[in-house]
């Protein structure tokens, strides 16, 4: 009797995370284990992509594999297209998944880069195991995803979650072309904004180099006040714009990004004093705000979760 043929192997995943200054490949299996990874800058567009596609190759992606694609927007995410972000200057109308099914057969599928954290996170970090979370970038920007009843919710165009937009004051440090904005004053950007007086007097007006928000968070943690200040005032900005999404959206868990994983200790107190103040309580009282939890693992994870999430291959808790 002839032995039966060796049964095909799964699909893998294959995550391809695209940033401003490095991009990641990985390849996964269906529940998530990564298998191996790859990283290198990001360079031209032309570059960049040849790059991606020989990481794939090297990853030996097999038959029909899965592709997750994780990207800064604006984007057609429907129709797997890269449509110039500002941080990827050149990518103009990219067919990022036509490129890898092209080369590779499978399907893939393309997703902001603010939405996709927030999926690893409820994937693989803080998340895990709620149905209702809020996941804030808190870096260079401030863009936003959100898990509403066991599901990502994007919006009508893609574009749910754009916390940063929210105008928290009349006038104050521009962020998303918005002067006083959530992102303007809860972002690396809007830090380095309001640093730039104290970093002159600082430097007795002899340095007029752009300070980054490290350098704050630096000073602050060695008893500077003017540092202090800074993020004090960041810390209570914050406060004011999570007590509207508190309010709106009741989640039980809010996952922040970058800065406050770093400047927790910093950013906490004044924070907690406005939302007690601000928030509903009971609302307040449902919900837990934590620092993200997957570090430098968050843009691999990120990607390879973009296709779990297509795939219906959701978390226990929110099935």
């Amino acid at each position: 009797m002839p032995a039966s043929p060796e049964p095909a192997a799964p699909p893998f995943i294959i995550g391809v995370d695209i940033g401003g200054t490095k991009c990641a490949v990985a390849k996964s299996t269906r529940d998530g284990q990564i298998l191996a990874h790859e990283t290198f800058p990001t360079e031209s567009m032309a570059r960049t992509v040849a790059l991606i596609l020989e990481a794939v190759e090297r990853l030996q992606p097999g038959g029909d594999p899965l592709f997750g694609v994780a990207c800064g927007s604006p984007q057609d995410s429907a129709r797997g297209i890269i449509q110039a972000p500002p941080n990827l200057p050149g990518w103009v109308d990219v067919p990022i998944i036509d490129h890898l099914t092209g080369r590779f057969g499978g399907q893939g599928w393309l997703m902001n880069d603010a939405n996709a954290c927030a999926l690893a996170e409820w994937f693989f970090g803080a998340g895990v195991g709620t149905r209702h979370m809020i996941y804030l970038t808190f870096g260079t920007g401030l863009g936003g995803g959100l898990i509403l009843n066991g599901r990502l919710y994007a919006g009508a165009c893609d574009n749910a979650g754009e916390v940063g937009h929210f105008r928290l004051a009349e006038d104050g440090p521009v962020g998303v072309g918005k002067a006083g904005s959530f992102e303007g004053f809860c972002s690396g950007g809007g830090i380095a904004q309001r640093a730039r007086d104290w970093a002159r007097a600082r430097a007795a007006g002899a340095d007029d180099r752009p300070v980054t928000a490290r350098e704050v968070a630096a000073a602050a943690d060695q008893g500077d006040p003017g540092a202090i200040a800074i993020f004090t005032e960041t810390g209570r900005r914050l406060g004011q714009g999570l007590a509207l999404i508190i309010d709106m959206l009741n989640p039980e868990m809010i996952v922040l990004g970058s800065i406050y994983v770093r400047c927790r200790h910093l950013l906490e107190q004044p924070m907690m004093e406005v939302l007690r103040r601000e928030a509903l309580g009971p609302s307040l009282a449902a919900c837990r705000i934590v620092p993200a939890a997957l570090g430098e693992n968050l843009g691999i994870c990120s990607a390879i979760a973009v296709a779990r999430y297509h795939l219906g291959n959701l978390p226990p808790a929110s099935a």
